[in-house]
C-alpha cells in the first residue's frame, strides 16, 4: 500500500508529517499524522500511537496536546490515526449525532450492517497501521506503546489488553473505562456489535482485566472536574477491577481539571516519560 505524503512541517528540530493511504481494513483512504524526531533516519526511534476521542480527526492532538517538544528530546515518534473511516459511502449516524459513526469508531471491528464494511478500526490500528508505518524510514516498530484520550483511552487500554506483547506500555487520559455500562458505549456497541452483550465484553477494559488479561504497565490520568466522569467514563470501575485482581495501575486524579485538551497538555509530558521507560 503506497503512502502519500500530504504535508510536512519543521517542528522542534523534527518533522510533523501527514500521510494518506488506501486502507484495506477500512475499505477506503485514511489519513494519519506522524511526528518524527530529527535523528530518526540515522537511529530508528520507538513509537507511541495516540488514539483520539469522539469527534476528533488525526489533527486534534497534533495541534493541541503539545507532545512534540518532549517527544523530540526523548527520541520518540508519535503516530496519530483518525478516529473512524471516512469518505464516500461510509455509514454515519442517521441523525448526525457525534457519538456514533464518523469520528466515533470506538477502535473495534463492527459486525453489523451498515457498519461492518468500513468500521474495522481494531484491525486497522493493531495490524494495518504498523504495516503502513514500516514504509516510513526511522521508526523502530519493535518498540511500540499506545496512548489515548476518552474514546481513544478506551481504545488504548482495551487493545493493549487484548494483544499482549504488541505494546510495551499503555496510558490514557479520561478513558471510557466500562463501555458496556455507559451510554456512549451502549449506543456504539449495540450498533456496531449487535445485541449480544457477551460480545461487548471483549472490548471492555474492566471485563478484560477481570478476565485475566496479561498485565502491562498502565498509567491513567483523570480530571476530577470532568463533566463526563460519573456517567460516561466511570473511572472508579477500572480502579476497582484492577484492585480485584491485583492488576498494577498507576491512577492519578487531578482536582479542577476537566475533559479538554488543556488537561491533556498539562500532563502529556508525564505520559511520554512513562512510555520512554519501557521503550528504552
Amino acid at each position: 500500500m503506497a503512502l502519500e505524503l500530504l504535508s510536512s512541517v519543521h517542528c522542534f528540530s523534527g518533522e510533523q508529517r501527514r500521510y494518506q493511504s488506501l486502507s484495506e481494513a477500512l475499505s477506503g483512504d485514511t489519513i494519519f499524522s506522524v511526528f518524527l524526531p530529527d535523528f530518526a533516519a540515522a537511529n530508528p526511534v520507538p513509537v507511541v500511537i495516540y488514539l483520539s476521542g469522539l469527534t476528533c480527526t488525526d489533527e486534534n492532538a497534533v495541534t493541541k496536546a503539545g507532545a512534540q517538544r518532549l517527544a523530540s528530546e526523548l527520541g520518540i515518534a508519535l503516530v496519530f490515526p483518525d478516529t473512524s473511516p471516512r469518505g464516500e459511502g461510509v455509514a454515519d449516524d442517521p441523525d448526525g449525532a457525534y457519538d456514533l459513526g464518523l469520528g466515533a469508531g470506538f477502535y473495534l471491528n463492527a459486525t453489523q450492517e451498515p457498519w461492518s464494511r468500513h468500521y474495522q478500526m481494531e484491525t486497522f490500528v493493531v495490524d494495518e497501521l504498523p504495516t503502513l508505518l514500516a514504509g516510513i524510514e526511522g521508526l523502530d516498530l519493535n518498540r511500540l506503546s499506545i496512548s489515548g484520550h476518552s474514546m481513544g483511552g478506551h481504545g488504548a487500554i482495551s487493545l493493549a489488553l487484548k494483544y499482549p506483547g504488541r505494546y510495551q506500555s499503555a496510558s490514557a487520559f479520561s478513558p471510557i473505562c466500562a463501555p458496556t455500562s455507559c451510554p456512549w458505549g451502549k449506543k456504539a456497541f449495540s450498533a456496531y456489535l449487535g445485541t449480544d452483550e457477551t460480545l461487548w465484553k471483549q472490548h471492555d477494559s474492566c471485563e478484560l482485566i477481570r478476565g485475566g488479561a496479561p498485565q502491562i504497565p498502565l498509567l491513567v490520568d483523570q480530571g476530577a472536574a470532568d463533566p463526563f466522569l460519573e456517567e460516561q467514563l466511570q473511572t472508579q470501575l477500572l480502579v476497582a477491577a484492577c484492585e480485584e485482581v491485583s492488576f498494577p495501575l498507576n491512577y492519578r486524579e487531578h482536582a479542577q481539571y476537566d475533559h479538554s485538551y488543556f488537561f491533556i497538555a498539562s500532563f502529556i509530558d508525564d505520559h511520554l516519560r512513562f512510555h520512554a521507560k519501557y521503550l528504552a
